[in-house]
């Protein structure tokens, strides 16, 4: 396939990006340095809104900017019944979990687990989250560039340096505040560029609008029969949402990258409206993402054409560096990459906070206290970025993929039974950490045994979190009663002080 050139234009435009990130970065350095609170939660001086803006950026990638058009290009809007599981979540959050996180005034996520249950409950979360998102940076960043670079002549390790290098840059500077209000940016950015490629998709068919909505109704590209049938459990709805209320409980409860962004407002009514304002952009993403492949279709149907054997993977990309203005074009690949990068910097962020406050200050002080908690924060930036940056280079070269993907569907079989271990703690009295360590092991081991079946990485997720949840409370039933006081750390106890021994 012929690759089409980017252009001057494009190339200025992107650079102009990029450095206005850095630029971000710079500003917030000296207020980020302050101390760990300034560098981990902004010392909870983040409007709602803008916090609620970074938990969007950070949980849409730009996997999600591409891979969700790909299924309405090729499929319909089944998948998007998934968005729709932040509305369900939102009132649980706010009910049961940001109460806990608050009145502890964690940093990170997995505190609460060593007040409810045990340090090693805490170290092994932490670590889990700490390893799965060093491979999860490289991925970020491998998988966008290999779908724009497959249509472009762009060279990847080139455009890989300056997106991964400038992000590790700026997150070493702005800490916490510096992620956020980028993510801001990025967050205005991509869904703009989501517009401009919906607008100009529809301009671009021959018939316009009318064309879109009767390829709709013709060929089933909204709902459709297939979406109900339980032979096909990859598209049945009900898995969908489901699954993804379970990864979603993962990614609000136990995914540090989120959690972190609970304690950057200045209270549990602006950390609420944060979470509100997260699921209205959710909401808005399904028009945006999903019209973008349904709009695609009906481009390539009627006005465009594809090249024999096309990767429906870098449908958008294609789209947008072929059929779109010179400089708009540079402005949603911008986008694209700004999907990434806000992802990158908010696991950077948030691995450090781990190192720094699961680690450093709980087993290592005594060692480490000549090293201040923001310097110690920004070596590991440096290293994580780093790390990550480097695997995705060696992916773009060598075209290990497949290995690496290994890796992080083991790493990742973890995250969700992690949450079936929140759960736990806050929704019964008698889950210990005996108990429910043996059923985090138990729900792993189910998980691979889904994964293995595969089916639907969906149901994985449900046997996952379900798996966790009972398994690990069963275990406890079976393990002599804890004399733990855990009263302020359940939902029976929800309004009572906790007393940290």
């Amino acid at each position: 396939m012929t690759k089409a050139g980017f252009g001057t234009l494009n190339w200025i435009v992107l650079v102009i990006y990029l450095l206005a990130m850095l630029g971000v970065g710079a500003y917030f350095t000296k207020k980020a340095s302050k101390n760990s609170d300034a560098f981990f939660t902004a010392e909870g001086k983040i409007p709602a809104w803008a916090a609620g803006f970074s938990i969007y950026a950070t949980t849409l990638s730009a996997i999600t900017f591409m891979s969700t058009p790909e299924q309405s290009f090729l499929n319909d809007w089944g998948y998007a019944v998934g968005n729709l599981s932040i509305l369900i979540l939102i009132p649980i959050l706010i009910k049961y979990y940001v109460p806990f996180f608050r009145k502890l005034h964690v940093t990170t996520a997995y505190e609460y687990l060593e007040e409810r249950f045990s340090p090693i409950m805490r170290a092994i979360s932490s670590a889990l989250f700490m390893l799965y998102h060093i491979g999860r940076v490289a991925i970020v960043i491998y998988l966008p560039i290999i779908a724009i670079t497959s249509v472009s002549n762009i060279n990847p390790i080139l455009i890989a340096v300056f997106v991964g290098g400038l992000c590790i840059i700026y997150t070493f500077l702005g800490g916490i505040e510096g992620v956020i209000w980028s993510d801001v940016i990025q967050g205005f950015l991509l869904l703009g560029g989501a517009l401009l490629v919906c607008i100009l998709g529809i301009v671009y068919v021959e018939g316009g609008f009318g064309t879109v909505i009767n390829d709709v109704s013709v060929h089933q590209k909204f709902f459709s029969g297939a979406d109900w049938n339980v032979g096909d459990l990859s598209k049945f709805i009900p898995l969908i949402l489901a699954g993804q209320i379970f990864n979603s409980l993962y990614q609000y409860t136990g995914s540090q990258d989120v959690v972190q962004r609970y304690q950057t407002t200045g209270s549990v009514e602006e950390t609420n409206k944060s979470l509100w304002t997260n699921g209205i952009l959710a909401l808005i993403t399904i028009p945006l993402f999903f019209g973008m492949g349904t709009i695609l279709f009906s481009f390539y149907r009627h006005t465009g054409s594809l090249p024999k054997g096309f990767n429906t993977s870098a449908i958008v990309p294609y789209f947008v560096i072929t059929q779109m203005p010179a400089g708009v074009a540079g402005l949603v690949i911008a986008g694209i990459f700004a999907a990434a990068q806000s992802t990158i910097a908010s696991s950077l962020n948030a691995i450090s906070s781990c190192a720094v406050t699961d680690f450093k200050q709980r087993f290592f002080g005594d060692k480490l206290k000549n090293m201040s908690d923001v310097t110690l924060a920004r070596i590991i930036i440096i290293i994580a970025g780093l790390l990550g940056l480097s695997v995705a280079i060696y992916l773009l070269l060598g075209n290990a993929s497949e290995t690496w993907n290994l890796f992080l569907t083991v790493t990742g079989i973890f995250g969700v039974p992690i949450a079936g271990v929140f759960a736990a703690g806050i929704f019964t009295k008698r889950a210990n950490s005996a108990g429910v360590l043996l059923g985090l092991i138990a729900s792993v081991a189910l998980s691979f045994y889904a994964q293995s079946l595969n089916i639907s990485s969906l149901l994985v997720a449900c046997v996952a979190f379900i798996s966790s949840f009972v398994l690990g409370y069963v275990f406890s039933l079976l393990i002599p009663k804890s004399n733990k006081d855990v009263t302020g750390l359940t939902v029976g106890t929800i309004n009572q002080q906790y007393v940290k021994k």
